[in-house]
């Protein structure tokens, strides 16, 4: 039995056709058409009927359907005003999901609320093009949220994944690693998109776990960010450059967090960041 009636080529076709869309090349997205996938996909977010999932980017509703059977409550953020009216026919039978038409990146955290409960879970086949920021202003503002299982490009995957030393490790990775963890990930074909993407990429499941507390995560987040500006240069020459403090002043609060100066902002863990961030935070910076 199919996880999703539309993870298929025809279904997904025949859908688009229905609503004049099909023929439309302005529409850009690339549809799950992989039944396979879906079922990877809610194994992978560990979906129960007491869970309140938000969706972004519902497309036509190949996942939704499927989250509709096996999720409590379902909100689906979608902003593409063409797919809306084509949600109302795909999920007319699913009286446990809200469609909220919004821009996902600014959509207000309480539109998200389904009887009195905020999301407990994003389970999403990302727009790319918002897919890194959704999930860290997510984690950031859903304090509910326990996990992320996003499908994403590869290399936003790698992003949201990589390890201190590594090349995909920056400023972003930092920030969303103060705030969850990676716990699981598999690859996903280009073929199983209609129209086939031009990028591959993956399905990637983070969990929450958070380092410190919120103001010296903040705080660290900002030493990140200056860090990383200038990645090449050693971590002392690169604060010197981006915060404002002077050489003397830094070289203290690198000693007090235990951090050597001349090291790489890429050589540094998500808690050694956290032990600059208190370090800064303990002098008002």
């Amino acid at each position: 039995m199919a996880t999703s009636p539309l993870a298929n080529p025809t279904a997904t076709i025949a859908v688009l056709r229905s609503h004049g869309l099909y023929t439309r090349k302005a529409l850009g997205q690339h549809f799950l058409v992989d039944d396979n996938v879906v079922r990877r996909i809610l194994e992978l977010a560990d979906v129960d009927t007491t869970m309140h999932i938000c969706e972004v980017g519902p497309g036509i509703g190949t996942l939704t359907v499927a989250l509709c059977q096996a999720a409590g409550s379902v909100v689906a953020v979608e902003h593409d005003t063409r797919l809306v009216p084509v949600l109302a026919d795909t999920l007319s039978g699913c009286d446990t999901v809200k469609v909220v038409e919004a821009d996902a990146v600014r959509v207000d955290p309480a539109s998200l609320v389904v009887n009195g409960r905020s999301p407990d879970a994003l389970v999403s086949n990302l727009p790319y093009g918002v897919a890194a920021t959704v999930v860290l202003r997510y984690f950031h503002e859903l304090t509910a949220l326990r996990s992320a299982t996003v499908m994403v490009q590869a290399e936003v995957a790698d992003r949201m994944a990589a390890q201190p030393g590594s090349k995909a490790y920056g400023a972003y990775t930092v920030k969303l690693r103060l705030l969850a963890r990676p716990a699981g990930r598999f690859a996903v074909g280009r073929g199983c998109f209609l129209p086939p993407p031009r990028v591959d990429s993956a399905v990637l499941r983070l969990e929450r776990h958070e380092l410190g507390d919120e103001p010296t995560r903040a705080v660290a987040a900002r030493i990140a960010d200056a860090a990383f500006a200038q990645r090449r240069k050693t971590l002392r020459n690169s604060l010197l450059s981006t915060l404002d403090v002077g050489r003397d002043a830094l070289d203290a609060l690198l000693e007090s967090a235990r951090i050597d100066g001349s090291r790489r902002a890429e050589t540094l863990s998500p808690e050694e960041f956290m032990a600059l961030g208190s370090a800064f935070a303990g002098v008002g910076s």
